[in-house]
């Protein structure tokens, strides 16, 4: 006897910073099946679905490695700043099931509606793009450990002052990248229209834990802010050396010159 609710597999990934929706829409409607829901993409292929999302997030169920491959090929075509380590998740998930739950990665959908499959991958998206925050700013801070470290051992940064620049245009860049996109984490408005779907997406974004780990991030930027501030304040203690050198540079030599003048 056929299992009545055949297991699929189901994966959220985040490729680059924001894919150009609209020029996405005009190239696949001419072969594929799409809607447009507020600013992201279903695309509907018997019994399988990606939904595609202008940050740069695409959820697939029930689509083969093939076909994945295939479209994440053409979103790079239309993304910004795809990303060199591309953030992934995997989920398994049945349809038809007496109500709609997760349970240790697998996904339990009371039926196979594809507005309901669009509010799941909502929190699915923001949590994998979630990810890509947590990773930059991981990354980030870790690459910069060692200047608190030579703070406390020498009293100084022990860098020049072009090094110091580049390293605070990309702890700016890091940080405003984050805080640009920080909406995106709220609850989306798709649910102003649909607020009957609205559940559906609060099981997959408390599942994934999309509230407690964005306050998370929001620590690890103020961290990153305090890098920031310890170097902007790094550069400005050295310009007023500098200062201070040339202006005890310029007394000595009129101190000089008086004497110059008065002794010879």
């Amino acid at each position: 006897m056929p299992d009545k609710n055949p297991i699929k597999k189901c994966a959220a990934f985040c490729l680059a910073l924001r894919f150009d929706i609209n020029e996405l829409a005009k190239v696949l409607s001419d072969t594929t099946l799409i809607r447009i829901i507020k600013g992201a993409l279903l695309i509907e292929d018997d019994n399988a679905w990606s939904v595609v999302f202008g940050y740069g997030a695409v959820v697939h169920w029930n689509v083969s490695n093939e076909a994945q491959l295939k479209l994440h090929q053409l979103l790079l075509s239309y993304a910004e700043n795809p990303l060199t380590v591309i953030e992934e998740d995997n989920f398994t998930f049945a349809l038809d099931c007496p109500s709609t739950r997760i349970v240790e990665d697998h996904i339990e959908i009371e039926s196979s509606d594809p507005i309901l499959i669009f509010s799941l991958s909502q929190g699915m998206a923001q949590s994998i793009k979630l990810a890509s925050f947590e990773t930059n700013a991981i990354t980030t801070i870790n690459n910069t450990s060692y200047i608190p470290r030579s703070l406390a051992e020498n009293g100084r940064i022990q860098l020049n002052r072009h090094k110091i620049a580049k390293i605070r245009g990309q702890l700016f860049l890091t940080k405003s990248d984050i805080i640009l996109n920080y909406d995106l984490l709220d609850t989306p408005d798709f649910f102003w229209e649909y607020p009957e779907y609205e559940a559906f997406y609060g099981i997959t974004a408390k599942y994934l834990e999309i509230a407690p780990r964005t306050e998370v991030l929001s620590k690890k930027l103020e961290t990153i802010h305090e890098l920031f501030e310890m170097l902007a304040d790094e550069q400005k203690h050295r310009h007023s050396s500098i200062l201070e050198w040339i202006i005890i540079c310029l007394i000595a030599f009129e101190i000089g010159m008086t004497l110059f003048d008065k002794v010879f």
